[in-house]
């Protein structure tokens, strides 16, 4: 029984998923797929040591054969052999995500995107806030049925 526990942590990896107001997700996972921004990564258990950049867009994880979908936001990954620590600005699993809301904020970044130049706060937020709600949206869209 001990050999069989040890057999299948070996086989998976510990992600944590922390925002700047608490722990999202605290899961052995048999491998995840994160957003960065140099492009999709995957990370198997025993992976090497990295540091990187993450960009908004959809984590993918998979646990016991069935795969899960979380949007995230901006931040850093850190990965060492047995552990994965993600600090995102934001991170939803599709059932936490207000779907009402995510349209509204789309909305709204979508006509500050359409102001004149002189009108515009700042571009570059915008289009943040605007890649998050379309992230936000697709895993409700696609990924909402399932859950954890």
């Amino acid at each position: 029984m001990a050999e069989n526990k040890m057999n299948q942590s070996n086989k998976q990896i510990l992600l944590e998923v922390v925002t700047p107001t608490k722990i999202e997700l605290v899961k052995q996972v048999d491998y995840l797929v994160a957003p960065t921004i140099d492009g999709m990564i995957g990370i198997l258990p025993g992976h090497i040591r990295l540091m990187t950049q993450l960009d908004t867009g959809v984590l993918t994880y998979k646990v016991n054969g069935e795969t899960f979908y979380m949007a995230v936001s901006e931040g850093y990954m850190e990965v060492t052999p047995h552990k994965v620590i993600i600090l995102a600005e934001a991170a939803e699993l599709p059932e936490h995500i207000d779907v009402e809301r995510t349209l509204n904020d789309k909305r709204r970044a979508e006509e500050e995107l359409y102001r004149p130049m002189e009108e515009k706060i700042s571009f570059a937020r915008t289009q943040v806030s605007l890649q998050r709600a379309l992230t936000r949206l697709q895993v409700v869209k696609k990924y909402g049925d399932k859950k954890e």
